[in-house]
């Protein structure tokens, strides 16, 4: 399948860029090759299944099991600062 032609004044002027007419035909010529290199591997079977690791991954994940936790006053018990069975804590502005 031949590569699309490319119209690289288009491309330029979307890009902002100023190209005299030597640059567009070298630039025209490297993204013509670029292309082209792409047609080319896209020819290859691809039937493998993407993976993001090298190697199989598995989660170790603990029971979901509710555990006793402190209660209000344990919790409270070394908070240097207390108002009304609460943390109390500097108040703090920016």
């Amino acid at each position: 399948m031949p590569a699309p032609q490319i119209d690289i004044h288009h491309i330029a002027k979307l890009s902002r860029l100023a190209l005299t007419d030597e640059e567009a035909k070298r630039y025209e010529e490297q993204l013509n090759r670029i292309l082209g290199h792409i047609d080319q591997l896209s020819s290859y079977p691809l039937d493998a299944e993407p993976s993001a690791h090298a190697m199989p991954v598995f989660d170790v994940i603990r029971a979901d099991v509710a555990r006793p936790g402190f209660t209000q006053q344990e919790a409270l018990s070394n908070a240097p600062r207390r108002a009304m069975d609460q943390f109390q804590i500097p108040k703090v502005i920016e």
